[in-house]
């Protein structure tokens, strides 16, 4: 994606609350004029005792495009009227979103993407682009069917 013009950045990660990250940032792109970065990160997972083994030789990028393309599916589909590049990188999710966002206007993330338990053990990636990001930041909450706000 050329650097040129207002962009967003937006957190994909086939969870709830990344799918309304991403609806946000699409209705604030299609109100601004700006183009939308869906940048979708993989890693491979550790453990303290290093690398787990991956039996098949799993497809972690692959698997990454599918979630990332299966997310705009359902959320962007063939109806958006800007422009959304899809963008699948290695690495820390909390890293490689703050560097996807350089340089842009707006860095856009869901809140609790991979559950409390998750956050707990790896730390919160909202919570690292809200204290690094050089950029303004939102964090769309998951809004729970049956629950109201206020």
């Amino acid at each position: 994606m050329a650097e040129e013009g207002p962009f967003i950045t937006v957190g994909v990660d086939g969870s709830a609350a990344s799918d309304e990250a991403l609806r946000w940032a699409v209705r604030q792109a299609e109100l601004t004029g700006a183009r939308v970065k869906a940048v979708v990160a993989w890693q491979v997972p550790a453990s303290v005792y290093g690398p787990v083994p991956v039996l098949g030789g799993y497809d972690y990028p692959g698997n990454a495009k599918r979630v990332l393309d299966a997310a705009l599916d359902r959320v962007v589909g063939e109806t958006a009227r800007v422009e959304v590049v899809p963008v699948v990188v290695e690495g820390p999710p909390g890293k490689e979103l703050l560097l996807a966002a350089e340089g842009g206007d707006l860095l856009v993330v869901g809140s609790r993407g991979h559950g409390a338990f998750a956050g707990m053990l790896l730390g919160s990636v909202s919570e690292q682009c809200v204290s690094h990001a050089h950029c303004p930041v939102v964090v769309v909450h998951h809004s729970q069917p049956g629950r109201r706000a206020g």
